[in-house]
């Protein structure tokens, strides 16, 4: 005959804080050294890139974006990355292709060449952004250093550490981080609740996130005006229009595997990287200077300009930015999609908000960029996230919570922009 048994005695705090005590210190160091790269990388690429659209036209005698510049500069690019993805030993690390936020960690000898090619397509005017090459070298530099420090610790610790922190450093706040990393665990099983097994990767992110803060004043902030007080026309407007935008951002989705076999059919960096940088110079002198770069800046940029842009000229930005994304991830070049789908996303919102004046800039592109980033990224949490923040209206939160479900229906299962190893789309 069965009986009641009491549950066993739950196990006392101290034990638990026993156990994540200790962690604490190394948690700070590796946020601190997370930032410090991505901050030193983001510096010496402003720098390289002021040199070569800014000081050497000037020397020359021509426009700083020109149509030829630009085509010249981004053919240039490719040649000097295609020569460090041939040369450099680790090859600048696998195709970024198949490769997504995180990851296996890499070998510490592939992190030269990783950086030195994604400095020179931040500099370049590549389309892409800094998020993936930093998050792959801080990992492999962490988990590498963790290892010969600390054998004892699983290395898989020293990669939540090292991604929680740059992830903090990227975006300026460990919310992001906490984001991130409570969509990835969840699928893992681990020791302890949640809390638990985040405390350590928050303190890196916290630790990252104000050593961004002090040394360089990161901001989303691109000058929205504030939505105060929405009704039910802002909740229709930010559900079509972040549905509307995640089936645009799939377009980029479908392309993918074919504009990255199309360079693959080249076999050679030599060939598939100036190749690239070609493309990506006449798409910019279609597009204009703001359809280059990482994004964030020219999406400030064109915020700054609303009621400005004919809606030819913002669907020419969105689609031509697009192109680019696609073309840059496909070719060979080291960097991140977050950044310019962020563009993309804005273009698109102010092109419906061009076409529909009625509806509020900050419903308009906080939507648009939450349904592009969740079409290109399948990141959730960072979509909606990076949504709100741009939008710098807590109103707006629940807008895009709301949003986000009709555009997830609409991606989910369907093509990511990213590849398996055999170059098919990942769903």
């Amino acid at each position: 005959m069965a009986t009641d048994q009491a549950p066993p005695p739950a196990a006392p705090v101290e034990a638990s804080a026993r156990l994540l005590l200790p962690q604490i210190l190394p948690a700070l160091l590796v946020g601190v050294a997370t930032s410090l790269l991505f901050l030193g990388i983001s510096a010496l690429a402003e720098e390289f890139q002021h040199v070569l659209w800014n000081d050497l036209p000037d020397a020359l005698g021509i426009g700083n974006y020109s149509s030829l510049w630009m085509i010249t500069m981004l053919t240039a690019t490719g040649v000097a990355v295609g020569l460090v993805v041939w040369k450099v030993p680790g090859h600048a690390g696998p195709d970024p292709a198949s490769e997504g936020l995180g990851g296996a960690p890499l070998a510490p000898g592939v992190v030269p060449g990783l950086l030195v090619a994604s400095t020179l397509s931040l500099a370049g005017g590549v389309s892409l952004g800094p998020e993936n090459p930093i998050i792959a070298a801080n990992i492999a530099l962490a988990f590498w250093l963790g290892s010969k420090v600390a054998p004892v610790v699983p290395g898989a610790a020293w990669v939540a550490l090292a991604s929680a922190g740059t992830v903090g450093a990227l975006f300026g706040t460990p919310v992001a981080a906490a984001l991130v990393l409570s969509e990835a665990l969840t699928a893992q099983p681990g020791r302890g609740s949640l809390w638990d097994r985040l405390f350590a990767p928050l303190v890196a992110a916290g630790a990252g996130a104000v050593t961004t803060q002090l040394l360089a004043e990161p901001s989303f902030d691109v000058g929205l005006p504030p939505l105060t007080d929405p009704g039910y026309g802002d909740v229709l407007a930010a559900l079509v229009i972040a549905s509307a935008a995640a089936l645009f951002g799939l377009a980029s989705c479908y392309l993918f595997p074919h504009v990255h076999a199309a360079f693959g059919r080249l076999r050679h960096p030599m060939l598939m990287l100036p190749l690239g940088g070609l493309v990506l110079g006449l798409l910019g002198a279609l597009g204009g200077h703001l359809t280059l770069f990482k994004g964030l800046a020219e999406t400030k940029d064109l915020t700054a300009g609303i009621g400005g842009w004919s809606s030819g000229e913002l669907a020419k930005f969105a689609v031509v930015k697009l192109l680019a994304l696609v073309v840059a991830a496909s070719c060979g070049f080291r960097g991140g999609r977050i950044f310019p789908a962020v563009f993309i996303g804005a273009a698109f919102g102010l092109l419906i908000q061009a076409l529909v004046p009625e509806i509020h800039p900050a419903v308009a592109v906080s939507s648009a960029v939450l349904g592009v980033l969740l079409a290109t990224t399948r990141q959730g949490w960072i979509s909606l996230f990076t949504g709100a923040v741009l939008a710098s209206s807590p109103a707006m939160l629940a807008l895009l919570c709301l949003a986000s479900l009709p555009a997830w229906l609409i991606v989910t299962g369907r093509p990511q922009l990213e590849l398996d190893h055999q170059g098919n789309a990942l769903r």
